[in-house]
């Protein structure tokens, strides 16, 4: 084992992450990053038609976003590994403690293994989950090269790395913690020891302190957090010309980030329609980078589905194939049946009277077997607002 790994390996048993509770009921809300018919639609435009599949949670840590893959996935096999024994026992108390394997009709199993010898574990998965692992890696070409080998072909892959613009108080931080540490850099309680007492000393209008303030303060309370962000041994940040050559080395297509929101450029310069017409001459990459220079404190990090090929996409413009499908609710929303619900991204909407009737036609399928034409011959929808349901998230669509 690598020193580096060792190091990493050694924090996490020093400060098992992520510091989540245990709890005596499982997990609320949901997270549909989780639920592989919800991202299978995000990436696709439709349901997946798959229903048994395999789940590899690369990186699980203590065993919180686990929990979730267990509640959003009731019959899939499922594969946690992590680095860290610590960290495993705890996943392990945590869905024994929560009572979400009560339910779970698939199979959990956990493993005490380097993300980059996912080579060893027995065939394909159809979803990898891999949040904050790659960038802690000795060598993370090396472990998206692993994971993208284990993903079977029609996969998705998620993943979340750090993004340097929105990180550079940190990077200083960390840096500053170094230097007065001196040889004792591996001694993760008196690295969050210096880190405090800089802090606490430093002015109170000094930059550090003040977006320690402003963005990490209420979770950097728990020592396993500020271990995590200001003490870890080993960290990559990119920007989006270094992510995306990253990408480019798993030789997966990359489908597009998970927060769609934070990449309209509409949102910074829509108010000048000059601006927004020579932005149309850029590439997505070019465009991706314009954003992140047009508001580096929101690029923190970069979360975005990769798949690969053969990955059948819809984009539903034919309106003979959109009348045939069977649409069906998204299953991560909260609140429904209401016109005031919580949709994909668990943020508050308010739908209209109109798409409130169809969707409580998509609410009786699949036991009614309704096509899109079927519910047209009964409401006055309009293909346009269906596409408008399937942009929004809140409906996906079955093709037999």
């Amino acid at each position: 084992m690598s020193e580096v790994r060792k190091a990493v390996q050694k924090l996490y048993n020093t400060y098992p992450f992520p510091p989540d509770p245990l709890l005596d009921e499982p997990p609320p809300g949901y997270n549909w990053r989780w639920h592989y018919q919800s991202a299978y639609n995000f990436c696709t435009g439709m349901k997946p038609q798959k229903e048994k599949i395999r789940i590899l949670d690369a990186g699980c840590g203590t065993g919180s976003g686990t929990e979730y893959l267990l509640l959003h996935n009731p019959t899939a096999d499922i594969v946690a590994i992590d680095i860290s024994e610590n960290a495993l026992a705890t996943a392990q108390k945590r869905l024994e403690k929560s009572g979400v394997l009560n339910n779970f009709q698939g199979t959990i199993t956990f493993k005490q293994l380097p993300l980059e010898s996912v080579n060893t574990l027995e065939g394909s998965f159809d979803l990898i989950n891999c949040v904050g692992v790659l960038h802690h890696l000795p060598e993370p070409e090396i472990g998206i090269k692993a994971i993208a080998e284990k993903l079977a072909e029609g996969g998705i892959m998620h993943i979340f790395v750090y993004g340097e613009l929105g990180r550079w108080e940190i990077q200083l931080m960390q840096k500053a913690i170094a230097l007065l540490q001196g040889d004792k850099r591996d001694d993760y309680v008196d690295g969050v020891k210096v880190g405090r007492e800089i802090f606490a000393t430093l002015p109170e209008n000094n930059r550090l302190v003040t977006k320690e303030k402003q963005r990490w303060q209420w979770e950097n309370q728990r020592d396993e957090c500020f271990a995590d962000m200001y003490v870890h041994p080993q960290e990559v940040d990119y920007n989006i010309n270094t992510l995306f050559k990253f990408i480019a080395v798993s030789g997966l297509e990359f489908i597009g980030f998970s927060n769609p929101e934070s990449w309209q450029l509409e949102r910074l310069i829509g108010k000048n329609q000059d601006l927004i017409n020579r932005a149309k001459n850029l590439t997505d990459q070019q465009r991706y980078r314009l954003i992140e220079l047009l508001d580096p404190d929101n690029t923190t990090h970069y979360e975005f589905f990769l798949g690969k090929p053969p990955l059948v996409r819809q984009n539903w413009e034919d309106n003979n194939l959109l009348k045939k499908a069977k649409p069906e609710l998204n299953p991560c929303m909260l609140g429904w049946e209401s016109k005031s619900l919580f949709n994909y991204q668990f943020q508050p909407i308010t739908i209209d009277d109109d798409e409130f009737s169809f969707m409580q036609y998509c609410a009786k399928n699949p036991s009614e077997n309704l096509t899109v034409g079927d519910i047209f011959s009964q409401t006055n929808f309009t293909l346009d607002q269906v596409r408008l349901l399937i942009k929004k998230q809140l409906i996906m669509l079955v093709i037999n």
